[in-house]
């Protein structure tokens, strides 16, 4: 990662608070900063203090703190665990966001009509980045009733898609993962699995690998096929393969973007109907190959000393 990479986005935040006013203690002219304005509109009618500090990422202590400034101002009034907005607080709401539409709509006034396309366009792009960036994989439980959940959104998808159905009872488990199941999550929400299985000695199987449809479009296919090869890589898998549906496109185009080769069918599952194959190889940073690549999850120390480690397919 490139030190004028950082600065330029340290930049652009920089820019980006002061030019919204983020830096005030008067957010929209009014006698509050961004902080508490935004936790009023958080609120909205009604919201438990626990989904307030894990949506927002706040401390326990400081939401507190607002919160209690906001009740002195008669705008909140906080309960057991709730916090609720004041007769007086819905009016400071819907102000805020009157002011805010107007700052926004003057905003764009001064820009062409092909200058706000391309504005807009890049704040889209910018959140679909930092979604991508802010969403963990992890290994679970391969029984974990989260991870169990996730691949039945994913039979319960392709049995509406195939026209043969999907028969949920093929779903690999729990007890038969020998290898590692992974799960991808934002914010708190499964949006994707995948896991694979030992099929013999260096040999293994990527299955029902799956991105949820409000997660799709964020690269996150890749970073669990990815994941998925490097903790296989990490097991001595030095080969795996994978079976799809003619059906699903996207996944055809992954797979071979990913540098797997077509082969003849290996498996009896009837919806393998093609299937792949990739050899793993390690690349090193004294540029020699081995069997071992970098974790899929570990400590922040252990997964920066071995960064530089990648996963390749020599076979395309």
């Amino acid at each position: 990662m490139e030190v004028e990479q950082i600065a330029r986005v340290r930049d652009f935040n920089r820019y980006y608070t002061q030019r919204l006013g983020m830096l005030t203690d008067r957010f929209l002219g009014r006698e509050r900063p961004f902080g508490q304005a935004r936790l009023l509109f958080e609120i909205g009618d009604g919201g438990r203090l626990s989904q307030l500090r894990e949506r927002l990422d706040l401390d326990p202590g400081y939401l507190h703190r607002q919160l209690q400034d906001l009740a002195d101002q008669g705008l909140v009034h906080v309960g057991d665990e709730v916090a609720e907005l004041t007769h007086a607080g819905r009016r400071e709401r819907a102000e805020l966001e009157a002011r805010s539409n107007a700052g926004i709509a003057a905003l764009l006034g001064e820009l062409t009509a092909g200058q706000r396309m391309r504005l807009i366009g890049a704040q889209e792009e910018i959140r679909r980045v930092l979604r991508a960036a802010a969403v963990v994989v992890e290994a679970v439980p391969a029984a974990s009733p989260v991870a169990r959940g996730c691949l039945a959104r994913y039979a319960a998808e392709l049995d509406a898609m195939f026209p043969e159905g999907f028969d949920a009872s093929t779903l690999t488990r729990p007890e038969d993962v020998t290898g590692a199941q992974l799960l991808a999550v934002e914010e708190g929400v499964p949006v994707g699995c995948g896991l694979w299985i030992r099929l013999g000695p260096g040999v293994a199987e990527i299955r029902h690998l799956w991105v949820a449809p409000e997660a799709r479009g964020l690269g996150l296919g890749r970073k669990l096929l990815s994941r998925l090869e490097v903790d296989a890589a990490n097991q001595g898998i030095t080969t795996v393969r994978l079976g799809t549906h003619p059906l699903l496109a996207e996944a055809l185009a992954l797979y071979r973007a990913a540098g797997y080769a077509d082969i003849g069918g290996y498996s009896d599952i009837p919806y393998n109907q093609l299937a792949f194959e990739k050899v793993l190889v390690t690349a090193c940073g004294d540029g020699h190959a081995t069997g071992r690549a970098a974790g899929t999850r570990r400590s922040p120390a252990a997964s920066a000393s071995r960064r530089g480690a990648t996963v390749s397919g020599s076979r395309r």
